[in-house]
């Protein structure tokens, strides 16, 4: 490895690190904070939780490991960028894809690395994650019950407003839902003021000791009538009242119980290879005795053998289907005909929920697999975007790095949810979906890194406005006055003063005069022994500010010309295309009002550029554009045709008003 090598690795590699390791932590203590109401409260011991941790941190990794690498390729390039480090490599014939060489590697071997820790790791991990939280929810239940809202513990939903005690075992204002015997539903509702649990340590029962208190029972009499019309209940009063729960299947847990290894997220490639063949395999079935019960139910084998048609005669071939058949018959297919399409109808809603989750599970299966794959690519992706944006930008550090990085990484990121959450019902095409950020950033890196190299700026807007200007804008504009007609005739210029003269070259344009003239008076003052030279050297050859001001105002009219016209363009084909669209021509209108969003954002890129020369036309005048102008730059939106026209007017006479003697 060459020192240049070296330095540029080792670099990066100090820097991912670190951003690395606080990336996690952040994580981690998100992670911490989403699930802090399965881990508060249940006294679990240290390792539990260190588990919990170790558990949670690589489905984080998939996370970190991209944003890393694009924030530290962003803060690393843009570092050398700005310490002038990337124009010592350049000035020795090291280009920016040299630099890069390194690091590409590197990247490669992560990238390759990510796909083993997505296959082996965090499916191992997701198992042994999913099961110690399924273990945590059932230990110590009493320590569950949280205030202000209702708690599972077996078959009773409790509900306190405030728990008190050095344990919280005394309660107030205690609401439960009890279940009893083999009933779904919790038709037994007891409340009381105040309550109390009660345990001992050498018992699996825990004791709820209620005080002053009523006692709801719904009865359920097996006559449906009687409970639908009638609705009997019991009610009572207590003093206190005890309920006993078994806690034995509670506190008996065995965190290294390991029992669920289904879901999707738990499997390798392999597995997930397996699973998906037998999973269109189970719902290949599922169609294909669907299909067959729909068409045993439809009667179509014996429609045959019950509804004789009558002889068709070629001749004069029947209206319809039901003339074929005696009225009777005809009455009673059309009867038939219904029934089978309302119970179809009934049975197709029942069964397309099945088969949804079916082809949910599925779509999520494949995600799955291609996930896999597409973190290496993102990766890999994601580096030569981060690289030639730092060359680009110019900027190391954590600042606006960091905002970049966090910008193109949460568009990647949403992309890539709302891609994979639309696959799961088929509107996007699972495979699609998982590579669809992929295939979105691989020409914004390609970009990027062809900018970059060709040492040049993010958006040079100029290669669009140029050959627009070139073709729409006329150049008459400053003609009258930059080419003037001579005024003065040759002779008088003899009895000038070499003062008069010197300000009349400077100034020629302001006094009306032609190039003719000022060379005329040039010659004069070289036969007076005052040279071009001596005037260059002193200042007084040109009028510096009236030239700047001439320039600035032409680039303004340039602008302001094509402003106007995709002003226009954006008013006009907008509203026709609103109009037609709305009048049953939805493809035409739709690509008017394309046209006329394409014409708004031309004016959005030109409109800045106007403001620019004009603020700089009038710092020449010593006056603030936008601060004297700010009502006009408002009614530009709107109206700017009629605030160019005004512009055009007012900045020609502004013009005459610069002078520098």
């Amino acid at each position: 490895m060459k020192i240049l090598d070296r330095y540029i690795f080792f670099t990066f590699i100090k820097s991912f690190f670190s951003v690395f390791l606080i990336l996690m932590l952040i994580f981690m203590l998100q992670s911490v904070w989403v699930y802090i109401s399965e881990l508060a409260g249940k006294e679990l011991e240290l390792e539990v939780i260190l588990k919990f941790l170790l558990y949670v941190s690589p489905r984080i990794v998939v996370l970190v490991l991209p944003l890393t690498i694009l924030l530290v390729s962003i803060m690393v390039f843009g570092n050398f960028s700005e310490n002038y480090e990337f124009a010592a490599m350049k000035s020795t014939g090291i280009s920016l894809q040299r630099a890069m060489k390194s690091l590409s590697i590197f990247i490669v071997f992560l990238a390759i690395l990510s796909f083993f820790f997505a296959n082996n790791v965090i499916p191992t991990a997701e198992y042994n994650f999913y099961n110690l939280r399924r273990n945590i929810a059932r230990v110590k239940p009493a320590m569950a019950i949280a205030e202000g809202q209702f708690n599972q513990l077996k078959d009773v939903n409790i509900k306190v407003a405030k728990k008190s005690g050095d344990n919280g075992q005394f309660l107030e204002d205690v609401i439960i839902h009890q279940k009893k015997g083999g009933t779904s539903g919790n038709y037994t509702v007891i409340k009381s003021k105040t309550g109390e649990f009660y345990s001992n340590e050498s018992s699996d029962i825990l004791q709820l000791i209620l005080y002053d208190g009523n006692y709801y029972d719904e009865l359920q009499p097996a006559n449906y009538q009687k409970r639908t019309k009638n609705r009997p209940q019991v009610k009572s009063t207590f003093e206190k009242y005890i309920i006993n729960l078994d806690l034995s299947d509670f506190n008996n847990v065995d965190f290294e119980q390991k029992d669920a290894s289904s879901r999707y997220n738990m499997l390798g490639i392999s597995e997930l290879y397996t699973t998906l063949d037998s999973l269109h395999d189970t719902q290949n079935k599922s169609f294909e005795a669907f299909s067959g019960t729909m068409l045993n139910r439809s009667n179509q084998p014996n429609l045959n053998l019950n509804y004789k048609a009558k002889e068709i005669d070629i001749k004069t071939p029947p209206e319809d289907v039901l003339s074929l058949f005696e009225n009777r018959k005809a009455v009673q297919l059309l009867e038939l005909a219904i029934n089978n399409s309302s119970l179809a109808q009934d049975e197709l809603k029942v069964k397309s929920k099945s088969f949804l989750i079916s082809t949910i599970n599925i779509n999520k299966h494949i995600v799955a697999f291609h996930d896999k794959f597409a973190i290496g690519l993102m990766c890999i992706v994601l580096f030569f975007v981060g690289a030639p944006l730092g060359a680009l930008i110019r900027k190391g550090g954590i600042g606006l790095p960091l905002v970049v990085a966090i910008l193109i990484f949460l568009t990647y990121h949403f992309i890539s949810i709302f891609a994979k959450n639309s696959s799961e019902d088929n509107s996007l095409n699972p495979v699609f979906a998982t590579w669809l950020a992929g295939i979105i950033m691989l020409p914004f890196s390609i970009y990027l890194t062809s900018r970059a190299t060709k040492d040049r700026a993010l958006m040079d807007l100029d290669a669009i406005l140029i050959p627009l200007k070139q073709r729409f804008v006329k150049s008459s504009f400053l003609k009258d006055i930059i080419d003037k007609e001579d005024q003065i005739p040759t002779n008088d210029l003899e009895h000038f003063e070499n003062n008069k003269l010197i300000d009349l070259i400077k100034n020629y344009r302001q006094y009306g005069l032609g190039l003719k003239q000022k060379q005329q008076a040039l010659e004069i003052l070289e036969k007076r022994g005052i040279t071009e030279m001596h005037l260059k050297m002193s200042g007084n050859l040109t009028n510096e500010s009236y030239d700047n001001a001439i320039r600035h105002l032409n680039d303004y009219h340039e602008n302001a010309t094509l402003g106007v016209l995709s002003h226009t363009i954006f008013l006009i084909f907008g509203i026709a295309g609103l109009i037609v669209n709305n009048n049953g021509g939805p493809i035409i209108g739709k690509i008017l009002i394309i046209t006329a969003i394409l014409a708004f954002m031309l004016f959005l890129i030109v409109y800045p550029k106007v403001l620019k020369y004009q603020s700089e036309f009038y710092s020449i005048l010593k006056k603030r554009f936008m601060t004297n102008n700010v009502i006009f730059v408002i009614l530009a939106f709107p109206l700017f045709f009629l605030y160019r026209l005004y512009f055009n007017r007012k900045m020609k006479e502004d013009l005459s008003k610069i002078s520098e003697v």
